[in-house]
């Protein structure tokens, strides 16, 4: 029996059948031992074929993805982990402070997305909570965003009515992704009063946030309409993507990194006549973008 896979513990999956009933169920060993160089061989979104022979299930086979998203494992050297398969969009909540989010992390979340061509969404969380010149800064870089097609919100989680934000994940699948702290959670009751995913509170001693999501897991909003909610991410690294691709995944570098005097061999550190660099001088690319993306060529690590 065919089936989506609804949340995922590590050792046990929710699987929603096509008979429209839920399932626990394990991965049949075989499955790991195929060269999936991941920590999750399956994530939730991904479609599965079941056997329900047993008293709990068994995943049997994965089937073909549309795309994935997937970062760095932390846990494990050489091997990504897969935060959702399947989706129609990743959306990124950040904080300007009480956790701050930086830069570098969201550009790699974005990377991450464009490889496989996901539409990406920010959400400027806390803005009850913003002095003056930081919300300037706020509009200042939802403009920057926005100019390379990325879609951005600023809100307060616990104030707004967030008419907005439930429109743009209509009928979709969407990923809900960000730092632990960052109002995910709050965001997604207000959203959905259903769901009652636990809200954490701030260290006051690391001013992090502090895990309350501990399984990624699918949530229906209606019968077309579901998020996947995520564990709070603290790192984001990037896998399988070398020097000469990654300029392809920054949106405002991809037309004209051909204009190079080098082309697709150029990748825009220290080459003579690169079209990057003199966009970078001309400050039609954003210093900051070109920051992490020089960052991610040289394998620096920004990916807090």
């Amino acid at each position: 029996m065919k089936g989506t896979v609804m949340r995922s513990t590590g050792s046990f999956y929710d699987v929603l059948a096509e008979d429209g009933k839920k399932y626990n169920c394990r991965v049949r060993g075989k499955i790991r031992l195929e060269g999936i160089k991941e920590t999750n061989p399956v994530a939730v979104g991904d479609y599965v074929i079941i056997d329900l022979e047993h008293e709990i299930g068994s995943i049997t086979e994965i089937l073909p993805r549309h795309n994935h998203i997937l970062r760095q494992s932390v846990k494990k050297t050489g091997h990504s982990h897969v935060l959702a398969a399947n989706i129609d969009q990743a959306l990124l909540v950040v904080t300007l402070a009480l956790p701050r989010t930086s830069l570098g992390f969201i550009d790699r979340f974005l990377v991450s997305a464009e490889a496989y061509r996901i539409p990406q969404i920010i959400i400027f969380n806390k803005r009850d909570l913003l002095v003056e010149e930081e919300a300037i800064y706020v509009n200042q870089l939802i403009n920057l965003y926005e100019s390379i097609g990325v879609t951005c919100f600023s809100t307060s989680a616990h104030q707004d009515d967030l008419v907005e934000v439930r429109k743009i994940l209509q009928n979709k699948v969407t990923l809900i992704a960000g730092h632990s702290g960052v109002g995910k959670s709050t965001l997604l009751n207000r959203i959905a009063p259903t769901i009652s995913q636990a809200v954490g509170d701030i260290s006051t001693f690391s001013e992090k946030g502090m895990h309350t999501t501990t399984f990624a897991e699918m949530f229906p909003l209606d019968n077309k309409t579901y998020v996947i909610d995520t564990p709070g991410v603290k790192e984001w690294g990037l896998v399988e993507m070398s020097e000469q691709e990654l300029s392809d995944y920054f949106p405002e570098m991809r037309d004209l990194r051909l204009e190079c005097k080098f082309g697709a061999r150029c990748i825009h550190i220290n080459e003579p006549k690169c079209a990057i660099i003199d966009a970078v001088q001309n400050e039609k690319i954003a210093i900051s973008r070109y920051q992490s993306y020089y960052s991610m060529v040289l394998g620096e690590d920004n990916r807090k």
